[in-house]
């Protein structure tokens, strides 16, 4: 079984000497273990700093590109590669390489397609009480809407199985963490956490520029993927209650009109008029979104059957050459 670590880079010569010394070199049930690194446009020493301690695999973009991107061209280069198991950890040297033991045991034994390593929010010195609270807020609400159980749901700190692997899409610009646990929960795969260990901070946080900043950005991902892959739900929710609405603002109307009242109320006549309207028209919106779902999850597997091809005639090659 082949392990591949891959690490997203952008500008860490000063943290990737650290990461990769802390990387486990041998693990039970893992007969091969390579390293990755996706360079995101780096501008400093970072690829040499790679080559010297020997990474095993080397990506670069020419541009930034982002955390999101980078996490998703690494999934399919590990593929690419042969990986068995993807283990995507952080260029910082936030989380703890030897615990990488414990993320990828539950998949070795073939109990989990996911593992998320989940840090010790209380502990961390560094969180200030605000980002403990919405550390903790955040995971609830992705738990929510992906039916999962992870504890914390922003670590990168992961491990996929191949099977996994191939199916995960990432589309959101911004992060992979939460859109990859929603997904995850939509399509059933078995998720797992394991506890895990964080080193001290050794830079501030490029993707937590400022708390109303990321809370913005983390609410329209969660919103955005939810109604993304559960369509009919959000907007046949919104439209019957809208609909509810105006029925019992109707109700009210007709009780005045019997009673010879409804001269004085023909804005609630109105205004059930518009809130039926309105929610007949989320429903069908909603059911309209949900054919465009089903075509998408079509398609989703169709991607899944052209990669495993393709990441099999790629290895096939490799190997005759």
């Amino acid at each position: 079984m082949k392990l591949i670590i891959q690490i997203p880079c952008y500008n860490e010569e000063n943290t990737l000497a650290d990461v990769l010394a802390d990387l486990p070199r041998k693990i039970e049930g893992i007969s091969k273990i390579e390293t990755l690194i996706i360079n995101d446009g780096s501008t400093d020493k970072t690829v040499e700093v790679a080559r010297k301690h020997g990474v095993s695999h080397i990506f670069s973009f020419k541009k930034n590109k982002g955390l999101a991107y980078g996490f998703k061209t690494g999934l399919d280069k590990s593929l690419m590669l042969g990986a068995d198991i993807v283990v995507n950890t952080d260029a910082d040297n936030q989380y703890c390489g030897a615990d990488i033991v414990k993320l990828v045991a539950p998949i070795v034994k073939g109990e989990s397609d996911i593992v998320i390593g989940c840090r010790p929010i209380d502990q961390i010195k560094d969180f200030s009480w605000i980002k403990k609270k919405l550390q903790k807020i955040g995971s609830k609400t992705v738990r929510l809407f992906s039916h999962t159980n992870v504890p914390d749901a922003t670590s990168g700190f992961r491990a996929f199985s191949r099977e996994a692997a191939l199916r995960i899409n990432v589309y959101s610009h911004y992060t992979y963490t939460l859109e990859t646990l929603i997904q995850a929960g939509d399509a059933n795969m078995k998720l797992s956490y394991v506890p895990i260990r964080v080193n001290p901070k050794t830079r501030e946080s490029r993707l937590l520029k400022s708390i109303p900043r990321y809370l913005l950005f983390s609410i329209m991902t969660i919103i955005r993927i939810s109604v993304f892959y559960r369509p009919l739900r959000y907007f046949f929710t919104i439209g019957a209650s809208s609909c509810l609405l105006g029925v019992c603002i109707g109700i009210r109307f007709l009780y005045f009109y019997c009673t010879g009242n409804g001269a004085g109320h023909i804005q609630s006549l109105i205004l059930t008029s518009v809130l039926l309207s309105v929610g007949f028209q989320f429903i069908m919106f909603g059911f309209l979104a949900d054919i465009v779902a089903t075509n998408r999850k079509i398609s989703e597997d169709i991607q899944y059957r052209i990669r495993s091809m393709q990441i099999a005639g790629y290895q096939k090659s490799t190997l005759q050459e």
